[in-house]
Parts: C-alpha cells; sequence; structure tokens
C-alpha cells in the first residue's frame, strides 16, 4: 500500500485536512474524503464533464486530477454556489429554463458556465457553445441547458 500524503483541500471556503495515496484523484477525494457528494463522477476518463470543478478561478475536470495537486488551492463546487438560501444566477436558470431533467450532469454543467463567465463575462455566444459541448447531457437536454446558461450569463453580466 502507497504511503499517504497529508493535503489541505479548501472547499468553498472550509479547509478538508486528509491523507491521500498519491494517486488519488480530487474527485474521488472531494466525495469521499470530505463529504462533498454534488461533484459526481460519470467516466473517469474527463471526456463527460460531470465531475467539473473550479480551481483557482479554472473548470477542472477533477477526474483528472490528483488530489495532492489541488493541495491548499481554492476548490469551489456546486455546493458552494448557493449563498445560503439565495440560489446562484446560474441555478436559477437552470431551474427557469428547465435545464436539468435527469440531474446528473447538471453539477458539472453549472460549475464549468460559472467558471468559465466569471473569467470570460463577455465570451461570444459561438464561443460559449462551443465550451458547452465539453460536457455531456445523457438525457439530450442541451437546448435548455443553453438557455439557461445564456439567461444566467445576461444576468451575472447585469450584476457586475
Amino acid at each position: 500500500m502507497s504511503e499517504k500524503t497529508p493535503i489541505t483541500l479548501k472547499i468553498n471556503g472550509r479547509d478538508h485536512k486528509i491523507a491521500v495515496e498519491p494517486r488519488r484523484t480530487l474527485a474521488d477525494a472531494i466525495r469521499e474524503d470530505c463529504g462533498q457528494t454534488g461533484t459526481h463522477i460519470g467516466c473517469e476518463h474527463g471526456v463527460c464533464g460531470a465531475c467539473t470543478v473550479i480551481v483557482n478561478g479554472e473548470p477542472v475536470r477533477s477526474c483528472l486530477m490528483f488530489a495532492a495537486q489541488a493541495d491548499g488551492k481554492a476548490i469551489r463546487t456546486v455546493e458552494g454556489l448557493a449563498k445560503g438560501n439565495e440560489l446562484h444566477p446560474m441555478q436559477r436558470a437552470f431551474m427557469d429554463h428547465h435545464g436539468l431533467q435527469c440531474g446528473f450532469c447538471t453539477p458539472g454543467f453549472l460549475m464549468l458556465a460559472v467558471g468559465v463567465l466569471e473569467r470570460e463575462p463577455q465570451i461570444s455566444d459561438d464561443d460559449l457553445l462551443d465550451v458547452l459541448s465539453s460536457n455531456l447531457c445523457r438525457c439530450t437536454g442541451y437546448q435548455n441547458i443553453i438557455k439557461a446558461v445564456r439567461a444566467a450569463a445576461a444576468e451575472m453580466r447585469g450584476a457586475s
């Protein structure tokens, strides 16, 4: 068995001091060691995007990152989007525009869209569609996801 390395995952502003094997993925550490199960694991190959979280302001496929690589970095998961009972504009838009069907892909889409729009609020519609196409929805809910992200993008631009 491999030696475990002590690390601190800073998830949604809270420190989680854990010990992980060097090959433990960030997705597994977030879910199993830190109890943040909103981050979903789909393909485990970085293809589907269900495990997307924001690390130091960048959307990241957490199944492709080792937990040790995230030591001390700011990590945001879907649990950190809402402020108390107030949903993030992206969460509200997904509800208002029926952007969720089974809901499995939703956390990944939320984190990808929020991460991109926070970095690049004036992203063009074509570029936004290109970014969103990197995540998969097995329910073929793309039209409503796109409507939701566009609506949230407009609201987020107005708020900044």
